[in-house]
């Protein structure tokens, strides 16, 4: 096939070197798909009769029940699935009417037809595991609106908070990332078919009829744009780099508190392994691999982009290099999320050892600060100042939570700081210091999108009102793409019994 000007078969290392069947598989569906729809149009456009369309139609049907016909001797030295499958139509058809199937269509529009059509499917079936997560993340945050527990700047305790907290911090980070693929979406549901090798035909096709019946919401107008432009591409492959990060960055978190020196959480059995030689280990290895798939990820998006560096306009057959990529990217980004999920949606919280961290810690002294603030009037910096003092004199003493300070340890600091202040006493600052609990912490904090109690309630609540949104909008989706479907394959059924003798 495609040697009209090339004489001969191409030398067989040639052939393999060129070859993309391996990564091909993935679009045998998309490829039929567009082919059925192409070939209807051709019909309806009086290019093609109507017994050379039932024909074509009829054997691409047992192509889809029958895909090992794609295998037989003949056949099977193809550089792509899109000549393997037109080389199997003409040996069914015969060349008279299988030949006529790809009039006015190239490999260049044909391949970046069936990305689009995979890449929309793959674009909502991550979204649809994104917005199974972030439920599971909002099921823990009610769980545990009263879980206290340190939070961490520069991996150093900086203010308590609540676990619920950091789940709806994550459930927030996916929702952006849900929304940026909703929106790429609409940039990846667009047809190319048409366009023809860069430059369009001089049949008269209906491009708009191709594209409605596939589900498209129109065409990519510019022939020279459709068939040489990926920025769809780059920029799917860019957000799930940006969505893998956000899971790296809960892994990371997950597996410090599982640790023994934190203990907050425990994994589950079944997503935790053993080690080899030390019979006590449960690993986080899972999320240690989510880690270490980000970076994958990152490579492959450098390597896409890479690819696409100096092209010049038209298809060239580095582009052929992506597919690859990108399969591997969106299919590791699902696997990931996937395992997230049931990650989050069985781990077990250690409340008691997370207050316990947190009763200790000396991350309520800036709250202790704030109320220097408003009980005598001082400025932030002196406040800061004289806590931050009384924060280093506990330290050296063992590291003594700030409460076991007595009113003479706090006198002595104040006197070496040289700070005296008519209501600020050593009295007063030790009755503030007491009146500081974990518990009194978290309620302290007025900041909307803070840990207090009735802004976690709000930020629960608003979640899954958007939650529901989202799930219901992507259903819609979903469903119009199952519905376009289901009307081709109605409307193949029609023109073949209409066909039929």
């Amino acid at each position: 096939m495609y040697r009209s000007r090339p004489v001969g078969n191409l030398d067989s290392d040639a052939l393999s070197f060129l070859s993309s069947m391996d990564d091909d598989v993935d679009l045998f569906f998309y490829d039929i798909l567009g082919s059925q729809a192409h070939v209807i149009m051709l019909f309806e456009s009086h290019i093609l009769t109507q017994k050379e369309v039932v024909d074509i139609l009829i054997g691409l049907n047992q192509l889809v029940s029958n895909p090992e016909q794609l295998n037989r001797p003949g056949i099977n030295s193809s550089e792509d699935i899109h000549e393997m499958i037109e080389s199997a139509i003409i040996r069914i058809t015969g060349i008279d009417s299988g030949g006529k199937m790809h009039t006015a269509r190239s490999r260049n529009d044909q391949v970046v037809l069936d990305i689009r059509m995979k890449l929309r499917d793959d674009v909502n079936s991550i979204c649809t595991e994104i917005l199974r997560l972030a439920r599971s993340l909002v099921r823990v945050a009610e769980e545990n609106v009263d879980t206290i527990m340190p939070m961490y700047t520069h991996l150093q305790q900086a203010q308590l908070g609540v676990l619920s907290q950091y789940m709806l911090s994550y459930c927030y980070s996916l929702i952006r990332n849900f929304e940026r693929y909703y929106d790429a979406f609409t940039r990846i549901n667009a047809s190319p078919l048409g366009a023809c090798a860069i430059g369009g035909s001089s049949m008269d096709i209906d491009r708009e009829k191709v594209a409605t019946m596939l589900g498209f919401s129109g065409i990519v107008y510019n022939s020279v744009d459709a068939t040489s432009s990926r920025d769809f591409l780059i920029e799917f492959v860019s957000i799930c780099l940006n969505t893998m990060l956000d899971l790296c960055r809960m892994s990371e978190d997950f597996i410090l508190w599982s640790t023994s020196e934190f203990g907050f959480i425990v994994l589950d059995d079944k997503y935790s392994s053993s080690s080899s030689a030390m019979p006590q280990k449960k690993n986080p290895d899972p999320l240690e691999l989510i880690r270490g798939k980000t970076a994958t990820i990152q490579g492959d998006f450098v390597s896409i982009s890479s690819i696409m560096k100096g092209l010049p306009s038209g298809y060239s057959r580095d582009l052929q290099e992506l597919k690859p990529l990108l399969w591997k990217t969106s299919s590791t980004l699902r696997d990931s999320i996937k395992i997230m999920e049931r990650i989050v949606s069985t781990l077990y919280v250690d409340k008691k050892a997370a207050y316990n961290s947190s009763s200790k810690s000396y991350a309520i002294a800036l709250d202790i600060a704030e109320q220097l603030i408003r009980d005598g009037d001082i400025s932030f910096r002196v406040a800061h100042k004289v806590i931050g003092a009384l924060v280093e004199s506990a330290s050296t003493r063992g590291n003594i939570p700030m409460n076991a300070l007595s009113v003479d340890d706090i006198a002595i600091v104040l006197k070496n700081i040289d700070f005296s202040h008519p209501i600020l006493t050593s009295e007063k600052i030790y009755k503030t210091i007491q009146s500081i609990t974990p518990e009194t912490s978290i309620k302290l904090r007025r900041t909307k999108g803070s840990p207090n109690k009735n802004e976690q309630a709000f930020m629960i609540s608003y979640l899954k009102s958007v939650l529901d949104k989202y799930e219901s909008e992507l259903e819609h989706r979903i469903q119009d793409l199952t519905k376009m479907q289901n009307n081709l394959v109605n409307r193949i059924k029609r023109i073949i019994d209409q066909g039929s003798p």
